[in-house]
């Protein structure tokens, strides 16, 4: 098992479940490189927290862009001295009902499927120059339903995250001889989207055997435990209060 502390991490997303999981690193002895593209004062408010503890870094980039992404880790390779860690957290959650796709609505859902991809080579390499036989571990954000089991009014959304899942364990097998791990966390209802309302949020809950959004709180303990790990990769844990079991739930009445 790795010990964290002292480890240098670059961290995507930093938002919600983000900030649990920074503020747990932090609590570990983590060095944090905190990435943002354009919540500023989100990322600031959560580098003034975890400073006191860890050296702290906020960086300016879009992870859908090449030159951003390789600037973005060698950055944090250089000021903090260590990138053993790269989590990627971030994801947008675009609801297009099935009668407004268009290809503006495919473009923009995808994008998470590409920054994956690229913060996942850029980061990779950079751990390539660490000691082994361990030398890094990517985590990635997946969905609950982005299986075998999709929902409505979501489907460039979640054909990205299915297409993150099979980059967990295609990076992984890629990544293996180099001594670097990569899993991914699924998590079921979360956090109630801006634009859902609530009593679809409450039937969205009642759907998950246990009721209840999936905890913040466990997702960060799960990722922690993975990134102790040093010979877990390739996995999909799902922190979803069941509802992976139960499937897509009622069909879409008929319009």
């Amino acid at each position: 098992m790795l010990t964290l502390a002292g480890r240098g991490a670059i961290i995507a997303g930093a938002k919600r479940v983000g900030v649990q999981v920074a503020e747990r690193l932090a609590d570990e002895g983590v060095n944090l490189a905190i990435v943002y593209r354009s919540s500023r004062d989100e990322a600031q408010a959560l580098h003034d927290s975890v400073s006191s503890r860890v050296k702290a870094r906020v960086i300016q980039a879009d992870l859908s862009v090449d030159a951003d992404v390789g600037r973005a880790v060698e950055e944090a390779q250089t000021r903090l001295g260590d990138l053993s860690f790269a989590i990627n957290l971030a994801s947008d959650y675009p609801r297009v009902a099935f009668e407004d796709l268009d290809e503006a609505a495919y473009d923009r859902g995808m994008l998470a499927a590409k920054a994956n991809y690229l913060f996942s080579l850029h980061a990779s390499r950079a751990m390539m120059r660490n000691p082994g036989p361990t030398r890094g571990h990517l985590i990635y954000f997946g969905d609950w339903a982005a299986g075998e089991t999709p929902y409505h009014d979501f489907l460039p959304y979640l054909t990205a995250k299915a297409a993150v899942l099979f980059m967990t364990r295609a990076f992984a097998l890629e990544l293996a001889p180099h001594g670097i791990l990569v899993n991914a966390i699924s998590p079921g209802p979360t956090a109630q989207p801006p634009d859902l309302p609530d009593f679809e949020w409450q039937e969205a809950l009642a759907l998950a055997p246990l009721h209840r959004e999936s905890s913040d709180e466990e997702m960060a303990e799960v990722i922690l435990t993975l990134l102790r790990s040093e010979t877990i990769t390739g996995e999909n844990i799902r922190v979803d209060s069941g509802r992976h079991i139960v499937g897509p739930g009622l069909p879409k009445p008929a319009v």
